[in-house]
């Protein structure tokens, strides 16, 4: 696990509606991944956290999805898979990881991504975030969103307006 080069990001957030969305597999790691993601909005300053949870990675997209709808600026994507003997996991982290990146690309909105794509369960705790741990994948996801929406914010105050409209128009297209 490499975490060199990695930013120290140090961030605003105040004002700023965010969404967690995590995946219920896997519960020690998603304690550790969802204490992160919580410390780190904590330390931004955000004042209105959502959790949501999910049965699993598979579904965060589409959770991500609503959470946008109803109007968060960010969302932060947490989940686990790990690799087994089939190529179930290869399917799943596929669908989250475009169907996240399809979300953020599309309507403007930043997720961050937290999810754990391991090939044991040793990796997943390493990256959880807890004591013994030398990662914390959820603390690191959650800043990534909340700086993402503060830099674009910066450069380009109404690119979240306009990439709303375009949601809120796919969505009514959809019936959702």
């Amino acid at each position: 696990m490499s975490g060199a080069g990695a930013p120290t990001l140090t961030v605003d957030g105040r004002g700023l509606r965010v969404v967690v969305v995590a995946a219920s597999w896997h519960t020690q790691v998603m304690d550790g991944l969802l204490a992160g993601a919580r410390r780190a909005l904590d330390e931004a300053g955000v004042g209105e956290v959502t959790v949501v949870r999910v049965p699993g990675s598979f579904e965060l997209p589409v959770a991500a999805s609503r959470a946008v709808a109803a109007g968060a600026d960010a969302v932060v994507a947490l989940g686990v898979v790990i690799r087994g003997g089939t190529p179930h996991f290869d399917y799943v982290c596929q669908a989250a990881t475009l169907g996240l990146t399809d979300l953020s690309v599309r309507t403007g909105v930043p997720v961050g991504f937290g999810v754990l794509t391991c090939d044991d369960d040793a990796q997943a705790l390493d990256r959880a975030g807890l004591p013994g741990s030398r990662g914390d994948k959820g603390h690191e996801a959650a800043q990534a969103a909340v700086a993402t929406v503060v830099a674009l914010r910066g450069a380009m105050p109404d690119s979240d307006v306009a990439g709303r409209a375009r949601y809120e128009l796919h969505k009514t297209s959809r019936g959702l």
